[in-house]
């Protein structure tokens, strides 16, 4: 059997997901693309094969499509994920999954309403998927380090794309180390605290850096630095700090150069060569699901309401001064359902 998927959005992510798809997952195949710009749709039609639509709503209903791919803007994911809901068809939506934690929610919901069983919305969280991390995250579950105690985690950028200001830095930066931080623990973010240093005079449109605090319901503390301007490469690092050890990820380097006494190493200018594997086996993995018609292991609609929560109480911890907010991650009220939740201010300051 072979999916045929339907990809939204070829800009850079849109392209990569297409070649990924096409050339190294077994099972697919990229029958048609769809992007605002029509010169970028047939330049990955051309290059793959596929159709070229001018519009994503004519490729979710094309009868050449069984699957969608959602690269677009962030803005355009939650209509686009509707309308894969409306039409019965599996989507993989890259995130973060909408905006806002009602437009998520609402997604859970219309879900929750047609499906009783296997879940069509999966979401790309792709850091499960790297080979790092889940070594990572089975030395925590194998007990070589002891209890966990802190988690001390970087993501760091060359620059940051035009566009966006500090809260876009939690809402599309930040959302990953949210989203890992949960997943490595087994633990849900309970409460969150946001600070920042003096910030960089290299992007006015932003604080850059920020540091978020983030405490996970079994008590460890996770500190995260988001800087975005980092200008020396591409660099991501997790390091869990446990009662006998620590535990963390090699360093991304690309290369090591040894010369003239001296030692260099070379990073990746942006996340795709460092994340790479982590996308293929995240794209396998999803189709193989929806070949033996089973539930995909990747992150959940609800795991996606989970990460929004969390990152709009550090928006709101941001606007209120670095204030601890406590976030109420509600019970589901039927299976893989969730109800709104609230935030709730604490006048104390994770130290």
């Amino acid at each position: 059997m072979t999916v045929r998927i339907g990809i939204i959005g070829a800009g850079i992510m849109g392209t990569d997901h297409a070649r990924t798809l096409q050339r190294s997952v077994s099972g697919a195949t990229v029958t048609a693309v769809a992007d605002p710009v029509q010169d970028r749709a047939r330049a990955v039609a051309v290059e793959t094969g596929a159709r070229c639509f001018s519009s994503a709503e004519e490729l979710i209903a094309s009868p050449f499509v069984d699957a969608v791919l959602i690269a677009s803007h962030d803005s355009a994911h939650a209509e686009q994920v509707i309308g894969c809901l409306e039409h019965r068809k599996p989507v993989l939506c890259e995130k973060p999954l909408a905006p806002t934690v009602r437009e998520c929610q609402d997604l859970v919901d219309r879900q929750n309403a047609i499906t009783g069983g296997i879940p069509l919305i999966s979401v790309g969280f792709m850091r499960r998927f790297h080979p790092g991390y889940r070594e990572l995250k089975a030395r925590l579950e194998e007990g070589v380090v002891g209890q966990a105690l802190m988690v001390l985690s970087s993501h760091r950028n060359v620059t940051t794309s035009p566009g966006g200001d500090s809260a876009s830095t939690i809402t599309n930066s930040g959302i990953h180390e949210i989203d890992i931080t949960a997943w490595l623990l087994n633990s849900a973010i309970e409460s969150v605290s946001w600070h920042a240093p003096r910030t960089t005079a290299l992007d006015s449109s932003r604080q850059d850096p920020q540091v978020l605090h983030l405490r996970t319901a079994d008590g460890v503390l996770t500190s995260v630095d988001v800087f975005l301007n980092a200008r020396y490469g591409y660099d991501v690092r997790c390091e869990v700090v446990g009662e006998t050890g620590t535990v963390e990820l090699a360093r991304p380097h690309l290369t090591t150069t040894s010369r003239g006494l001296t030692e260099s190493r070379s990073y990746a200018a942006d996340w795709r060569p460092v994340f790479a594997d982590a996308y293929r086996l995240q794209s396998q993995a999803w189709i193989d699901a929806l070949i033996s018609g089973t539930r995909p292991p990747l992150a959940t609609a609800e795991d996606a309401l989970a990460a929004t929560r969390v990152a709009q109480a550090l928006v709101a911890s941001m606007n209120s001064g670095g204030a601890t907010i406590t976030i109420n991650h509600p019970q589901p009220t039927v299976e893989g359902s969730s109800a709104g939740g609230k935030l709730e201010r604490t006048p104390t300051h994770v130290r």
